[in-house]
């Protein structure tokens, strides 16, 4: 892992924070010496993740698809950290259903947890953002690769990339950034135990340019990295971490 001496101090809100790629990105930016606040519905693993952390690190539990409760957290933390340097919305779920399963109302839960919430979470936090700040926003490879049965998941996704342009130019004259992080097939717990398959894992090796299995810890380096100022000139753009998906 790269240190980015810079980060040491800064304020940093995760959404999703309390397993997988948003666990990671918590213990790395923690690592950085940073302050870390992050929100989950996993009550019990995000507790169990701060208070192993310790300092630095604070848990809260937000139901993301509640306005109310994105102000509150976002409210609470700015009055009692003050500006926040370093947002990144990383929480969602990617339900599989078929075409003809998905109701109007699974359509519209989905939209809410997967990127009306980024757009509450930023536009709560857009007062505090300091001059400098970095906003990441994560999508994901699904858009290219078109998987069957996440037809309402790819759309959040798609979405999720064009939020992030718009803010990009929106946000930009305060010299603030916003980029995407589209990661491949990551191998969190919950991906192991309900997803990745031996078939699934031939599948990768033989579709990925390089043919190892993609770790939760590779996508918290490139959100340091998108965090750091190393990537000041870097804005409306989106990062595959994916060790180069080419379907053969």
């Amino acid at each position: 892992m790269a240190v980015y001496d810079e980060l040491a101090g800064r304020l940093v809100l995760i959404t999703g924070g309390a397993n997988g790629i948003g666990r990671a990105m918590v213990e790395a930016f923690h690592v950085q010496e940073a302050v870390v606040c992050f929100c989950d519905l996993d009550e019990k693993a995000g507790a169990r993740l701060a208070k192993r952390l310790g300092d630095r690190a604070e848990f809260a539990k937000v139901n993301l698809t509640s306005e109310a409760d994105i102000k509150r957290w976002v409210a609470r933390i700015a009055k009692r950290h003050g500006d926040i340097h370093v947002l990144i919305n990383n929480a969602a779920r990617d339900p599989r259903i078929a075409l003809e399963d998905v109701t109007a109302k699974a359509w519209d839960d989905l939209f809410a947890s997967n990127i009306r919430a980024y757009f509450l979470v930023c536009r709560e936090a857009s007062p505090h953002l300091v001059k400098g700040a970095s906003v990441i926003n994560f999508s994901s490879i699904t858009f290219y690769t078109a998987p069957v049965n996440m037809s309402a998941y790819v759309a959040t996704k798609a979405a999720a990339i064009g939020l992030t342009r718009s803010l990009a130019r929106e946000l930009g004259p305060r010299r603030i950034r916003v980029n995407t992080i589209s990661p491949g097939w990551i191998m969190t717990e919950r991906q192991l135990s309900d997803h990745v398959t031996p078939a699934v894992k031939r599948q990768i090796r033989r579709e990925q340019c390089i043919p190892d299995l993609n770790q939760p810890d590779e996508v918290a380096d490139v959100a340091l990295f998108l965090a750091s100022d190393a990537s000041r000139a870097v804005t409306g753009q989106e990062i595959l971490v994916d060790r180069g998906w080419v379907p053969g």
